[in-house]
């Protein structure tokens, strides 16, 4: 079994964080803040350990933030010396949240400091729900930093859909704020930024997607292999959901003289195992088509109606007359995400976003052990 997560933050940690900051700190009052920050720590799990910890920096740090932030500052890793990294530094993001909105530009500067040796895309989103216009007129400053961490933090920071984290609903309802940072980032020599790019569309594409397809369309021609990429993966929900500017954005135009075929191998699940299909596809017409093959499953709901899941499968080119087979066994197991119940499901082989072929199959739940 894998370590849970809320071991990450434990005592050691704790005790690790009291010297690193009482060596830039001289009243910085040590054991108080192990005793407050590990006062029940076992019992909680991960972000309310970090709560507690940040609790226990509102204690034992000083009240004033800007005395607060220069020992936060000095007490991170610099020039070889050890300081705060990795995991001690997520409850002072917390910390940073909640008092430095109210000394706006230092809060965020130290967060830019922050970033290199631990994630602050958490800790900025109050800043841009503060004041949105300020927070991203300093944020739109960081695309040029030498450090990439800085520059990623520019684009995951203002996700607005970022997950496990706060929402942000006034680039939720209106990106067009963002947009700006994200093109200044899209060529950025660092596929860690550039990932975090396509991620950030992608969210965006959840609420707007006619937008998104028009930005991908006026930054893919003449695209480097890399952009070409990020733009692709900015468009996995807007392909998958069959948008049609965002397919012909990659040369899948609407299929046509096309024939399908689905074969089922198993027409009868046995929770745990997997559904084993066979997709046949022939170009019937007289050009060359590019096609992009995905299957939806359509699962049965605890009211028994049905919810679709678009999975990849292959894209492929297809000259006239000629066929291709895919074989795909899709798993059918327990997963955290999802729960399952038994009865009549429903496969669909989506073409370039179009449904062209579907089959019933039957979920069958194992009879549960004897007592």
């Amino acid at each position: 079994m894998p370590e849970p997560l809320k071991n990450l933050l434990h005592e050691a940690l704790v005790g690790d964080m009291a010297d690193r900051i009482a060596g830039n700190a001289p009243t910085f009052d040590n054991n108080r803040f192990v005793m407050l920050a590990t006062d029940g720590l076992r019992a909680l799990e991960l972000m309310e350990r970090s709560a507690l910890i940040r609790d226990a920096l509102f204690a034992t740090l000083p009240g004033d933030f800007r005395e607060a932030a220069a020992i936060l500052k000095a007490s991170l890793p610099a020039a070889g010396r050890p300081g705060l990294s990795g995991w001690m530094l997520l409850p002072v993001n917390q910390f940073i949240a909640a008092r430095g909105p109210d000394h706006f530009d230092l809060g965020l500067d130290l967060l830019k400091a922050l970033t290199p040796h631990f994630t602050a895309e958490y800790g900025i989103r109050p800043f841009i729900h503060r004041d949105q216009q300020r927070a991203l007129a300093i944020i739109s400053a960081w695309v040029d930093d030498p450090d990439q961490h800085v520059r990623r933090l520019a684009s995951e920071g203002t996700r607005p859909r970022l997950p496990w984290a706060m929402r942000l609903p006034q680039l939720v309802k209106d990106p067009a704020p963002i947009l700006p940072i994200l093109t200044a980032l899209m060529d950025d020599p660092e596929d860690y930024v550039r990932r975090s790019v396509a991620n950030s569309l992608n969210d965006v594409a959840k609420d707007h997607p006619d937008l998104v397809a028009a930005f991908i369309a006026s930054h893919i021609d003449g695209a480097s292999s890399e952009r070409r990429w990020l733009l692709k993966h900015a468009s996995r929900t807007l392909l998958k959901k069959g948008h049609a500017q965002a397919l012909a954005n990659f040369g899948f135009a609407a299929a046509a003289s096309l024939e399908c075929e689905l074969r089922l191998r198993n027409a009868e699940v046995m929770f745990g195992e997997g559904l084993d299909f066979e997709i046949r596809v022939t170009n019937a017409g007289e050009l060359a088509q590019s096609l992009m093959i995905d299957y939806a499953i359509h699962h049965v709901k605890s009211d028994g109606s049905l919810s679709p899941k678009v999975f990849k499968c292959k894209a492929i080119m297809l000259a006239p007359g000629q066929s291709h087979t895919i074989g795909r066994r899709h798993a059918l197991r327990p997963i955290t995400t999802r729960r399952y119940y038994p009865g009549e499901h429903r496969i669909a082989i989506l073409v370039n976003g179009a449904e062209t072929a579907s089959q019933s199959f039957v979920l069958v739940m194992p009879s549960p052990d004897p007592a």
